[in-house]
């Protein structure tokens, strides 16, 4: 059994788990960790926990100690210098005419590194804007193109259901989604019916999808022609979770048949 803490960082609201070490951590105390990024500040999200080794990808990074008033005070100055940095880097991104959306800004605590994400269709060369922006800032300068998705992961929303973004409130990864996950479900293939804030498409349809492939496999297809009843006619209609479809013949009766059913319902 290993102890765990889950924290969370104020540019994302994935839960990332390190090691308490001895420090008594509880929850949402704030807390001076070590990441890959660097030093980071974030806000502990769960009490210690003991769990499997197996369940955790050894070895956690340490949680340094817990954040005293002058860490916060710190971390409300990155805070307030990111911000100014983003505005100024937006101006450079103009200046040079790049191809690209800068979006957000952020030091780590130590402020070793200065870590700009940006999103764009095409590969951006921007050696230039680095160079302008160490000049400028005296540090390491990290420029991280992410996709839309992320960034639809990062800035939250709601989504078509009114719910919030399940990629801002528990996916932490990105799942392959095809138009093909909607043709399964009958669903009109309507860009605004089937793409979610980041204009791809919805990550939910592929929650249900091999449900939706399962039961399809005891339907006829759209225009397949049927017998039943002693009555024949060409497939029009599809209600898959029902496991029903419908029929019509050629003196024009529409007959819905229920799968494993002795009848169907005229």
């Amino acid at each position: 059994m290993v102890k765990i803490i889950g924290v969370k960082f104020l540019t994302s609201d994935r839960i990332y788990y390190f090691s308490p070490g001895k420090n008594d951590i509880h929850l949402n105390d704030f807390v001076i960790v070590e990441t890959e990024r660097g030093i980071q500040f974030g806000q502990s999200v769960t009490e210690i926990e003991e769990v499997e080794k197996e369940k955790v990808f050894l070895p956690l990074k340490d949680v340094l100690r817990i954040a005293n008033s002058e860490d916060i005070k710190t971390n409300q100055k990155n805070l307030s210098d990111s911000k100014k940095a983003l505005e100024y880097a937006k101006k450079l991104v103009i200046k040079e005419n790049l191809e690209m959306k800068l979006f957000e800004a952020s030091y780590t605590f130590d402020r070793k590194k200065l870590i700009f994400k940006f999103i764009a269709d095409e590969r951006v060369d921007f050696r230039e804007l680095a160079k302008l922006l160490a000049a400028k800032y005296k540090t390491r300068i990290e420029l991280r193109q992410i996709g839309v998705r992320d960034k639809a992961k990062e800035i939250g929303g709601l989504g078509p259901c009114g719910r919030p973004l399940c990629c801002s409130e528990f996916l932490t990864n990105f799942d392959s989604v095809s138009i093909n996950m909607a043709k399964n479900q009958g669903i009109a293939l309507n860009p605004s019916k089937i793409n979610g804030s980041c204009g791809r498409l919805l990550c939910c349809l592929g929650y249900e999808d091999s449900t939706y492939v399962e039961y399809k496999k005891e339907l006829p297809k759209i225009g397949e022609l049927v017998t039943y009843d002693d009555k024949t006619g060409r497939v029009f209609e599809l209600n898959i979770l029902n496991k029903s479809y419908k029929f019509k013949t050629d003196d024009g009766e529409e007959i819905e048949v229920l799968v494993n059913k002795d009848e169907g319902n005229k």
